[in-house]
Order: structure tokens, then C-alpha cells, then sequence
């Protein structure tokens, strides 16, 4: 058998193996991985782009955890990485730090000379790009090694869209459901509300002639709003956002947060800790209270820097949202603000809110909740 035929069946290969995946992360890693092994590079990168100047997904072969973790966050779509974004055509590099268009690493991240990147493309459309970088013989990169990576890249396009498909149709089958649940649970509520207004009425007109049938009815009162809180609690959980499903409670807010300091005339960061497995109705009391201090601070803190800490510490997860801005009297104004909103959010869980501002010092909104 050729060489060329043993390089075709690899790529098959390859690309069989990612189809047996279906999540979409999941077939980056077998693409990045097979893409590495095909051409013997040291290292291998795939960046799916997102639409807040980084990446949505970002994948390498050849850096270990220990190593990703003093890199640091993910990288911007900045240097050559941007430039592959934007004209959408093979590069192909003796020595990336030489090139223009390169403009810097992070400190920790390791040296790269002979540099072979390709977009994966959807007709036009940029899906993302993969590259590799140091290749284990001399004599870097060669032409037939890019028209390779093209050619595997074409393939991989069509992997990494079916991916998506299955992903979508999958958020969408959860979304039907929910939704159907969430019908049935909101009837399941409003009967037990009303059966709750009745009851309490039957209660109010026994109280003076009848204390002890009184008595049974408010029994029976104390029943039915505990069952209608936990329904009620249910019907939370159901309409979670389907963000949280995908990205869990810390990358969710982180999104948000990036894609309000990309739209806000103010700087707006995002700080948070590994989690634990953290309750799906924790999960969703934290992010619209986070949401609603976000509200609040952007409109009216008048701020040029909000700040939002997700934190695990002694069995409780902490949100601490801070603004620099101009503060108020917290002894009169605070429940304005949504306090109310937040701390009913926060009390459904077990948890608590508190603010705390001063004129001119800021505002600060925190959340405990155990976990």
C-alpha cells in the first residue's frame, strides 16, 4: 500500500472515530488528538470562536492541566489567531514568533517555531481553526502536510456541524419537555393555591363560632402551602435556563459577564472558584441574583468597574457583586434596588442576601447558600 493510501485510510479513520461522538467538546479533542498523530507535531490546538472577541471552545494536545493551569484564561482572538479568524486561509510558518502577525504569549505558555494552521469551514463561514505547531522530525511543516490538514479539516467540518446538530436537537427535545413540565406543574400550583385561598376563608368564618373545626382548617392551610411551595420550588428547577444544563452555574455567569463587559461603556469582571456539585435550584437562585445585582449596578451605579466573585468556602457558596460607583444610604433606599426580588430568590434554597453601600464608596450585594 502507498503512503498516500496509508495517510487516507488514517484520515478515515480518523474522522470514523469522530463521528462516534456527539458532544460537541468531545469531537474537538478527537480531532485535535487525530490531527497531532497524522502529522507528528508536538503540538495541536482547535479554537471555536464566540461572538465576545474569544472562544467558545478551545482544545490542545501536548500541554498538560498543570500547564493550562498557569497559562491562564483562554486566548483572545488576538496575533495569528485573529488573523486565521478573519481571512479564513492556511498558514503555514518556518517560525511563528518571525511573523507580523504574531504579537505575544502568556508567560508559561510554551515556545512554538514551525507553525501549520487551517480553518474549518462551512462554506464561507469560519467554524473555527486548527493548528499545529513543532513538528517532531526536522524540516518543519511541508505543502503536502498542509494540503493533509485541509483536507482532514473539510472533514472534520462536517463532524463538528453533525455535533452541533445533535447537540441543538438535544437542547431542544429537554426544552419541550421542560416546558411540558413546567404546564403541568403551574396548573398542579394554581389548583393548590386555590384550594389554600378557599381553605384559609373556611378557616376565617369557623374561627369565632367553631375554634375546633377553626383549627383543622388551618392545619389543613399549613399543608397545602407547604405542598404549593414545593411545587412551586419544582416549577424553578423545570425552567432553569438551558445554559446551565450545558455550561453549569460558574461558566454560565462567567458568559454573561463577558458578554456585558463587550456591551457596557464600564469594565465589568468575573472572578470564580471550582465548584462543587451544586443543586440544580442553587444553581438558578444564584444566577438571577447575580443577574438582577448586575441590573442594578449597570443602571444605576454610574460605575467604571463591577466586579462578580463565585466562591466555595466552610459548605457555602458565595456570589459577592461590587460596583465602584456612587453608592446610597442603605438604610432607606436598599429596598428599591430588588433587594426584596434577590432575598425572596436567595430564601427559596435556605440562602441569604445582604447590601451594603455607602454615598461615593459603592454598592456591594452578597449571597450565601449552602451546599
Amino acid at each position: 500500500m502507498s503512503p498516500e493510501s496509508d495517510i487516507l485510510r488514517a484520515v478515515s479513520s480518523a474522522v470514523l472515530a469522530v463521528t462516534r461522538h456527539l458532544s460537541v467538546r468531545e469531537v474537538l479533542q478527537v480531532i485535535v488528538r487525530s490531527a497531532q498523530q497524522l502529522l507528528n507535531a508536538r503540538y495541536a490546538a482547535l479554537g471555536v470562536p464566540d461572538e465576545d472577541g474569544s472562544f467558545g471552545e478551545f482544545v490542545a494536545e501536548g500541554i498538560t492541566d498543570k500547564q493550562w493551569e498557569a497559562i491562564g484564561p483562554l486566548p483572545r482572538q488576538h496575533g495569528m489567531l485573529g488573523a486565521m479568524l478573519r481571512e479564513g486561509i492556511p498558514v503555514r510558518l518556518p517560525d511563528l514568533p518571525k511573523d507580523p502577525r504574531f504579537e505575544y504569549w502568556p508567560k508559561a505558555h510554551p515556545v512554538m517555531h514551525d507553525f501549520l494552521g487551517v480553518p474549518i469551514l462551512d462554506g464561507e463561514q469560519v467554524l473555527g481553526i486548527i493548528f499545529l505547531a513543532n513538528k517532531k522530525v526536522p524540516g518543519g511543516f511541508t505543502e503536502e502536510d498542509e494540503k493533509l490538514l485541509t483536507m482532514f479539516a473539510a472533514h472534520a467540518a462536517l463532524a463538528l456541524t453533525n455535533a452541533r446538530l445533535y447537540e441543538r436537537g438535544r437542547e431542544l427535545a429537554m426544552l419541550e419537555e421542560r416546558n411540558r413540565m413546567a404546564r403541568e406543574l403551574h396548573d398542579a400550583v394554581t389548583q393548590k393555591l386555590f384550594s389554600l385561598r378557599l381553605t384559609a376563608q373556611a378557616a376565617n368564618s369557623l374561627l369565632q363560632v367553631d375554634p375546633a373545626r377553626a383549627a383543622v382548617e388551618l392545619e389543613r392551610v399549613q399543608r397545602l402551602a407547604g405542598e404549593a411551595l414545593a411545587e412551586l420550588r419544582a416549577v424553578i428547577v423545570e425552567l432553569r435556563p438551558a445554559e446551565l444544563d450545558r455550561h453549569g452555574l460558574a461558566e454560565t455567569l462567567r458568559k454573561h459577564v463577558r458578554l456585558l463587559d463587550r456591551l457596557q461603556p464600564c469594565e465589568v469582571a468575573f472572578e470564580g472558584d471550582e465548584l462543587p456539585a451544586v443543586p440544580s435550584e442553587v444553581e438558578v437562585a444564584v444566577l438571577r441574583v447575580a443577574q438582577e445585582a448586575l441590573h442594578n449596578a449597570l443602571r444605576h451605579s454610574d460605575a467604571e468597574r463591577v466586579s462578580v466573585r463565585l466562591s466555595h468556602t466552610s459548605g457555602k457558596l458565595v456570589l459577592v457583586v461590587r460596583d465602584e460607583g456612587v453608592g446610597f444610604d442603605d438604610t432607606g433606599q436598599v429596598r428599591g434596588l430588588g433587594l426584596v426580588s434577590m432575598a425572596d430568590r436567595a430564601e427559596t434554597v435556605g440562602g441569604v442576601v445582604t447590601v451594603s453601600s455607602e454615598p461615593g464608596k459603592g454598592t456591594t450585594v452578597r449571597m450565601e447558600v449552602g451546599v
